[in-house]
């Protein structure tokens, strides 16, 4: 085994990558979809809506990610010339500069999503240790530490055998999820559900209920598109479709039974200030202490495995991107073990950064959640677009029979994430530019190592919207307009 990240370290390149079956895909898909966001589903729904507006917001939600997961399993199969997929799909169709963008926005989005992993776990141990808290105390931030530096060193061993641990953690932490949905079932109040149907009256309009929860929504759904990430290790190219719609599917139905049973435990009201995991909350309020300590322990399993597969993700973003020339050099590197340890390090690195960020949050969790959703719609916006482009205008690599449908699909993915952004709301978009614009430096780097020039005049107007959003973000923050 390497004993650094220089030394040992070699190019990626020179080495045939590690090959997946489609078995290890869909669970890379599936390991990345079930994490912290499913067991913070009951309060996260019941503060914004209830019973019915859950079933439509999921109805889009379903619609608008599966039209998604399409969209990837499209672009893998017409473009197989394309690694990494979000990153690669925009810097296909919209220049470099936006693909930096979008490989940087993805990466960055999956180091936030980590933070929300650890704050949940110290959370959910807070219960019966009051000194961590919520998981956003300083013992809670230490000990968080720890853990994201021991799987540093985890999974700086290999993808295979990261991978191997994967597999393994999927099937453990999805049984105590179809538990939870078979118990709340079973335990269903008909009158409570019935009150409940309608939503409380701090709900407000429907569509501001179903508009409310649709952060959450993506984030339950963020690593559909992970197979699509892992294209250079497929056996077959074949799979990264199949993979990411098998992955789709086989947990779009827990989640939203996840929401939808819960509110024939409680009043929505009560679900809505249940402390996270919610999910834990409900169960115990069902059958008592054991259900909460059961969902508990199934939590833990959870989200240490989705921390495992997304740090994964991120670390394969950045390096194929320096692998393209779109990120600086020492990011290409890779270990024998053919881990990009750099790539790795900065996504540790970042994960720390936010990780203490969180301690002056007034929500740390919610916070880190609605960041993370917010940070991945700008890559999922621009493969969507991608797909509709190829699609319109199709050439030798994308002509064929299925386009009209192929259209179609893509259209609805990109209406669906625009539809996110609007509302994400503006907070969000602009604490966004705040993480996107110093960004720019790490594209200036590898423009330099190239001797090219920084900026062409389009990408320079790019560059002056970023720093402009980045400002006004910074000065909403000082002002108080928005807060973390």
């Amino acid at each position: 085994m390497p004993s650094s990240a220089t030394g040992t370290d070699a190019v990626q390149g020179s080495r045939t990558a590690v090959k997946m079956t489609l078995l290890t895909l869909t669970m890379m898909v599936v390991g990345s979809m079930v994490g912290a966001g499913v067991f913070s589903l009951p309060s996260r729904f019941a503060q914004e809506t209830g019973v019915a507006g859950a079933l439509i917001a999921w109805a889009i939600a379903g619609t608008g990610m599966l039209m998604l997961a399409f969209v990837f399993q499209t672009l893998a199969v017409r473009r197989p010339d394309l690694d990494a997929g979000v990153y690669a799909y925009a810097k296909a169709g919209f220049g470099e500069y936006l693909g930096f963008f979008s490989a940087f926005g993805y990466w960055a989005s999956a180091c936030v999503g980590n933070v929300t992993y650890w704050v949940l776990i110290m959370s959910t141990i807070g219960a019966v240790w009051p000194a961590l808290g919520d998981g956003d105390t300083v013992l809670a931030i230490v000990l968080s530490t720890f853990g994201l530096w021991a799987f540093y060193l985890l999974i700086r061993r290999g993808v295979k055998e990261a991978a191997a641990i994967n597999r393994v953690v999927t099937v453990a932490k999805v049984v105590p999820i179809i538990v939870f949905v078979a118990i709340a079932l079973f335990c269903l109040d008909t009158s409570v559900f019935a009150d409940n149907f309608a939503g409380a009256d701090y709900a407000g309009s429907l569509f501001n209920q179903v508009r409310g929860t649709m952060l959450a929504t993506v984030f339950v759904f963020l690593g559909v598109e992970g197979a699509s990430v892992y294209s250079r290790h497929a056996e077959r190219r074949e799979d990264i479709g199949r993979a990411t719609v098998l992955g789709f599917l086989s947990v779009f139905a827990v989640f939203a039974s996840v929401t939808i049973v819960s509110y024939g435990i409680l009043p929505m009201a009560e679900i809505a200030e249940l402390r996270q995991p919610s999910m834990a909350a409900v169960l115990e309020a069902a059958v008592g202490t054991w259900g909460m300590v059961f969902v508990s322990v199934g939590l833990i399993i959870s989200v240490l495995g989705a921390y495992l597969a997304w740090t994964l993700m991120a670390a394969e973003v950045l390096f194929v991107a320096a692998k393209d020339d779109d990120m600086p050099r020492f990011l290409r590197r890779s270990n024998s073990a053919d881990v990009p340890v750099p790539a790795m390090l900065m996504t540790t690195a970042l994960s720390q950064v936010v990780l203490v960020i969180t301690l002056f949050s007034d929500d740390a969790f919610n916070f880190a959640l609605d960041l993370t959703s917010s940070l991945s719609l700008i890559p999922f916006l621009m493969a969507a677009m991608f797909a509709v482009k190829i699609m319109v205008r199709p050439d030798e690599l994308t002509a064929g029979t299925g386009r009209r449908r192929d259209l179609v699909v893509s259209v609805v993915a990109t209406l669906y994430t625009a539809f996110l952004l609007f509302a994400a709301g503006m907070k969000f978009v602009l604490v966004s530019f705040i993480i996107y614009a110093p960004a720019t430096i790490l594209f200036a780097m590898a423009r330099r190592e190239q001797q090219r020039q920084v900026f062409s005049p389009a990408e320079l107007v790019i560059f002056a919207v970023s720093i402009a959003g980045a400002a006004m973000g910074v000065t909403a923050l000082a002002a108080g307009w928005i807060s973390l």
